[in-house]
């Protein structure tokens, strides 16, 4: 009798029912999903790649499309990443093979350049001046946007799937496919401090004083750990109790003042982390199209809205805003 009780808890612990919020409101970014998306620092705007019609940059305050970017002039171009400058001011398209600088302020291009090799990733610095990118080639290089070349390359022995910058510039952090997580001095080219995972590292985030780093293997575990010696901080799981819910965290955001973390899984899931003590304080289900679109839908981008509350992107092209 205590077994068979014993089987019940655990079954409905198991199968409960989801306590994540629904979004507060939510509308289309695209007609039928994205390759990818990314938010500027202050949640106003976004950038998708939509599947069917190329690029697309959203004023989101006013909910209005202002321009449609691609990489040739006749036709759509399939932009798998993007990123935005942390002043805002910029903003950088790439296709897996090429990238184009854009202005924010009238969504005209600043410069187009082929990359050194397949694109997975990137992260843009201050001003749009540089961009790290993430390479299937097994290296990270600091590309000089504006006028060309790569000023620095990090060598990995695997691809190198996600990266992220320090506001400043100076410092990368870089997750790749041999599993391991690093944190680098750029100008040295060096590893400070690295973080070992038993999956492909597929997501890291870094604070915006580089002080903090977040980063998540494949269907595992995911920590936050202290840049400079190693150390974990907190390891993150996502409403735990008896067994570890296996999850994939697809996009992750700091707050600017590095107290919170928002996370995103590839089953449409956002998190709200305390980093002071590592606790979940929210969590929200994104909406979905039904059938006018992707059924299923992983976060493809997180963020803090200026106006307050949070908003995401999912891969099925709709922008939701959280409270």
């Amino acid at each position: 009798m205590k077994r068979l009780a014993l089987l019940l808890i655990l079954v409905i612990t198991l199968t409960g029912c989801d306590s994540a919020n629904s979004p507060e409101n939510n509308y289309p970014l695209s007609a039928r999903g994205s390759f990818g998306a990314s938010l500027a620092e202050d949640g106003r705007f976004a950038v998708i790649g939509s599947f069917e019609l190329g690029g697309h940059f959203w004023d989101l305050q006013n909910q209005e499309r202002l321009y449609d970017w691609n990489h040739q002039q006749d036709g759509f171009s399939d932009l798998i990443a993007s990123a935005f400058s942390p002043d805002g001011d910029f903003a950088v398209t790439a296709t897996v093979t090429d990238l184009v600088l854009w202005q924010t302020v009238d969504g005209q291009p600043v410069w187009f350049w082929s990359s050194p090799g397949e694109i997975l990733d990137m992260a843009l610095s201050r001003n749009g001046d540089y961009a790290l990118l993430g390479l299937a080639n097994h290296t990270a290089v600091y590309f000089d946007v504006k006028n060309g070349g790569v000023r620095h390359t990090l060598r990995h022995p695997a691809r190198v799937r996600s990266v992220a910058l320090s506001a400043d510039g100076r410092f990368a952090l870089t997750g790749a496919d041999d599993y391991v997580a690093r944190f680098w001095d750029l100008q040295n080219e060096t590893v400070i401090s690295e973080m070992t995972f038993d999956n492909v590292v597929n997501r890291v985030a870094l604070s915006p004083d580089g002080q903090m780093a977040f980063s998540a293997a494949t269907l595992s575990s995911a920590r936050l750990w202290d840049t400079q010696n190693g150390e974990i901080l907190h390891s993150l799981s996502g409403d735990e109790r008896f067994i570890t819910r296996r999850l994939s965290h697809i996009s992750a955001r700091f707050s600017s003042d590095a107290q919170q973390l928002l996370t995103g899984t590839a089953s449409g899931k956002v998190m709200l982390w305390n980093t002071q003590t590592g606790r979940l304080e929210q969590s929200w289900r994104l909406a979905q199209r039904g059938r006018t679109g992707p059924v299923q839908t992983g976060v493809s981008a997180v963020g803090f809205s200026r106006a307050g509350g949070y908003v995401a992107i999912g891969s099925n092209g709709l922008l939701n805003e959280l409270r």
